[in-house]
């Protein structure tokens, strides 16, 4: 009988549950995870949690059901469980267990949806608990996740009028691409934990929009489970987190670059994870329940080796080597990291602060934005530029425009509609195209290409924008000679 074809009852998989021996059964099939921990990208606590028992309810809730045999590789498959001893048969205490469940809550129908907040207050109640504490938890005070929003706010248009504005063009062209609308998607990992469909929803979605995808490397679903529901060399973009062995790294990119993306997107904001106080206090709830004797915090924040610390700008060219692809740097957050992207022959950069959840009190992207236009304008006319972080209106997009991004990427929100499903995030693209479309309109510009400073009064937000890379005043003490 092959390995693989072996009936293992629940006794011996039981058998198996500690360090260096560790068993788990998924969709009825037995894998060895012994290896597993230290590498998972979501921390150690969530497989130990797996040894020993059928772990599927926690492992559907996050994963589609092929990914698992493409990061363990199919010498890790032991047997299949015996049928007789289902899933459906085995408690099941995993944190996802915890809290309000999809279906209790009963949605408002989706047309009565105005804007992208509406979906933040319905995904509020309609999320699992762990769900919510996932997608709307930042770092720290979430000082920097509440100014991504505010600041926009800070902007006032200066309007033109008598202009001709009966038709507008809202699309845009990047990296030779033409796109119906300026809007991509964050590469938000894990989003099935919105909803079962997760990022298959959100790339149809896009798709029915004239837009591009951007895959993360943390996706639900394996990466070619992904461009197959695009129509056939539909363009898309892929997020990489760099993993400290290289030689996984060159694996995944290899297998990316197969399926033919636009460009890789290297986040490099995220060193390790912030600390995100809502995902800890929902971690410390769910270990309480499940009445550990010790309670591990850290692992809420556990970045384990998917996610390399010691990244270096050389570690950028080596990317641009083994792919021949387009690279962009994501978490661009001062202007002299984003001229040395230039200066690396990077394609583009990505401002962003991870939406607030790296470190706490970062700049606003926008402010990022025009601190590169106050530094070094050259370097966004020789690059794309995406911008994420506080975008909740069409007008937002403009001034982002204005100010000099090739596009926009959408977060939350995206993940808020998934709870409709796809036809929640196409909703979202709706209004904010519509919302752009208006804005452009009453500013008197019917094309992207129309967008200037000019129509802006960032006054309220000048006496931030740095104009050198060094602080205006204050200098680095010394004291070594003391």
């Amino acid at each position: 009988m092959a390995i693989g074809s072996k009936k293992i009852s629940l006794l011996e998989l039981r058998n198996h549950s500690r360090d260096g021996d560790a068993w788990t059964a998924i969709n009825g099939t037995v894998w060895n995870i012994s290896k597993l921990a230290s590498a998972h990208p979501g921390g150690e606590e969530v497989i130990r949690d797996s040894y020993g028992r059928d772990a599927t309810k926690t492992y559907n809730s996050v994963h589609g059901a092929r990914l698992i045999a493409r990061y363990l590789g199919e010498g890790a498959r032991l047997g299949t469980l015996d049928g007789d001893e289902s899933e459906d048969k085995v408690p099941d205490n995993g944190p996802e267990s915890l809290g309000k469940n999809q279906g209790q809550f009963k949605m408002p129908a989706l047309d009565s949806i105005l804007n992208l907040y509406d979906f933040e207050d319905v995904a509020q109640k309609a999320l699992t608990e762990r769900s919510w504490a996932y997608s709307s938890g930042a770092s720290n005070d979430s000082l920097t996740h509440a100014a991504n929003v505010d600041w926009y706010r800070r902007i006032f248009f200066r309007p033109r009028v008598l202009k001709g504005v009966g038709e507008v063009d809202i699309s845009t062209t990047i990296l030779g691409q033409r796109y119906e609308i300026p809007i991509f998607n964050c590469p938000v990992s894990l989003v099935k934990l919105a909803h079962p469909d997760g990022e298959l929803a959100v790339a149809r979605a896009a798709v029915t929009n004239g837009t591009a995808t951007i895959i993360p490397t943390m996706a639900s679903f394996a990466v070619d489970e992904i461009v197959e529901v695009l129509p056939a060399g539909y363009p898309f973009f892929f997020q990489l987190y760099v993993n400290s062995d290289r030689a996984v790294t060159e694996k995944l990119l290899a297998e990316v670059v197969s399926l033919k993306p636009r460009a890789i997107l290297v986040t490099v904001d995220l060193p390790v994870f912030g600390k995100r106080e809502a995902n800890e206090r929902y971690e410390y709830k769910a270990q309480k329940q499940k009445q550990k004797q010790k309670q591990k915090l850290a692992n809420a924040r556990s970045a384990s080796t998917a996610i390399d610390p010691q990244l270096q700008w050389k570690d950028i060219a080596w990317i641009k080597e083994v792919t021949g692809v387009p690279v962009f740097i994501k978490g661009v957050q001062c202007a002299a990291d984003a001229r040395r992207a230039y200066e690396y022959g990077c394609a583009g950069i990505y401002i962003s602060n991870h939406g607030g959840r790296a470190v706490d009190t970062a700049p606003p992207g926008i402010l990022t934005l025009m601190e590169i236009q106050a530094n070094c304008p050259e370097v966004l006319s020789q690059m794309e530029v995406f911008i994420d972080g506080g975008i909740r209106r069409g007008s937002d997009i403009l001034k982002a425009i204005c100010l000099g991004a090739s596009a926009i990427c959408i977060g939350r929100p995206f993940f808020y509609a998934l709870a409709y499903g796809q036809e929640g995030v196409e909703r979202a693209f709706q209004i904010l195209r519509d919302e752009l479309a208006v804005a452009m309109q009453l500013n008197g510009i019917t094309k992207l290409s129309e967008a200037s400073p000019s129509l802006l009064n960032t006054a309220a937000l000048d006496k931030y924008v740095y104009r050198s890379n060094s602080h205006p005043w204050a200098k680095k003490i010394d004291r070594s000679r003391l």
